[in-house]
């Protein structure tokens, strides 16, 4: 009877040491082996079997603090034989820092990172998460203080940079590769908020103003370039319209010219030789009769030579087909040689043809023989000229 509980004990004993011998291992997983207490090896994930009292697992004690996702602290313990082979991520409190210029803000950082030895993971250091959290708020407070508030809130970047610098170079001896380090929220003071609050609404309708001034100056500038524009284009119509206008004139006058010289060339053919001058000058000559008599003014020059003209227009009779002998004008010598103006519209005729076949023209001053530069004029007398003044008829 006593044999058989003995067997009943060493049967149970047996089986505790053989199921305590097979330890199943989860995937990305690793648990630490260590034989008669010293290390031995890594077990891998899968089944492992361990020689009974004398390999062992390696127990690992985790304590470290944990923001939840109220923003509320935890403290989390457990101790555990598995080593996590993941990325995990340590996401720390909010913790006050006070920066180079004095003002304290909260920081709130997440710190992700994977166990790349799980030997010196488990010997390097006693509790690893510890060892991250207090190495990350180290840093932290180091790299913030040596920066200005206005410098922490615009180089999130890199402090990130820094602080993963400066936590993967100690982590390293503890078998840890750190991935990423990240500032979740940088807190300043209700005061320094609402300060910056009116710096950055100030800030804004000062950029508002000077979009609105850069949108009006745009403006006067197009509204300017088209005015240019404009003015330039109109000038150019003016131009061409300028050029056209002169080109039609000059074509015009070409025109004339060239009817006017085949007048002539006709006339000239179809008077006596040497008729064709004298011709054309009594035409011009009573062409410009009607503006010296619509004049205001009492007193004519006339040069010395139209007397010669005086005797020229006696033959227009002749020459524009009137009929009969052609009266010659006066000589040089006689009185009629001063030309005198008789009443217009007595006879019906125009007065350029007068009774002697001349014509008598208004009064004029005798020239003396002297430079024409000295030329004086003479107030022409009615009694003298032979010129009716208005209201003489009723005293003839």
């Amino acid at each position: 009877m006593v044999g058989l509980v003995i067997l009943v004990v060493l049967l149970a004993l047996l089986l505790s040491l053989a199921a305590a011998s097979f330890k199943i291992v989860g995937q990305a997983e690793v648990m630490v082996v260590e034989r008669l207490g010293r290390f031995h090896r890594i077990a891998p994930s899968g089944l492992n079997i361990l020689i009974p009292l004398i390999e062992r697992p390696r127990a690992i004690d985790v304590r470290y603090l944990e923001a939840d996702l109220a923003g509320a602290k935890k403290m989390v313990a457990r101790t555990t034989t598995r080593i996590d082979l993941r990325e995990q991520v340590l996401n720390f409190p909010s913790q006050p820092v006070i920066t180079k210029d004095n003002v304290t803000i909260d920081i709130d950082a997440v710190l992700y990172y994977r166990v790349a030895d799980p030997q010196k993971a488990t010997y390097a250091v006693q509790n690893l998460p510890y060892a991250l959290e207090t190495l990350t708020r180290t840093t932290l407070r180091n790299i913030v203080g040596e920066m200005e508030l206005d410098q922490t809130l615009a180089s999130r970047d890199m402090i990130n940079r820094r602080m993963r610098e400066v936590i993967e170079e100690a982590a390293i001896s503890w078998g840890v590769d750190v991935t990423r380090v990240e500032l979740q929220s940088i807190d300043p003071p209700r005061d320094i908020q609402q300060s910056m609050e009116l710096v950055m609404r100030a800030e804004r309708e000062r950029r508002a103003a000077v979009t609105n001034a850069e949108a009006h100056k745009r403006a006067q500038i197009l509204e300017a370039e088209g005015a240019r524009e404009s003015q330039v284009r109109r000038a150019e119509g003016e131009r061409e319209a300028a050029v056209l206008r002169a080109q039609g004139q000059a074509e015009a006058r070409l025109a004339m010219a060239e009817a006017e010289s085949e007048a002539i060339r006709r006339i000239a053919a179809s008077l006596p030789e040497g008729q064709a001058a004298n011709y054309l000058l009594s035409v011009k000559y009573l062409e410009a009769l009607p503006g010296l008599a619509q004049g205001k003014g009492s007193t004519i020059f006339l040069p010395s030579e139209a007397a010669g003209v005086m005797g020229a227009l006696g033959g227009l009779r002749q020459l524009l087909g009137a009929g009969g002998p052609v009266t010659p004008g006066p000589a040089a010598g006689d009185d009629r040689a001063t030309p005198r103006l008789g009443p217009t519209g007595a006879t019906g005729a125009h007065p350029a043809l007068g009774a002697g076949g001349y014509f008598p023209p208004p009064t004029v001053a005798p020239l003396p023989a002297v430079g024409r530069s000295e030329l004086q004029p003479v107030r022409a007398s009615p009694t003298d000229s032979g010129v009716p003044r208005p209201g003489d008829a009723g005293q003839g």
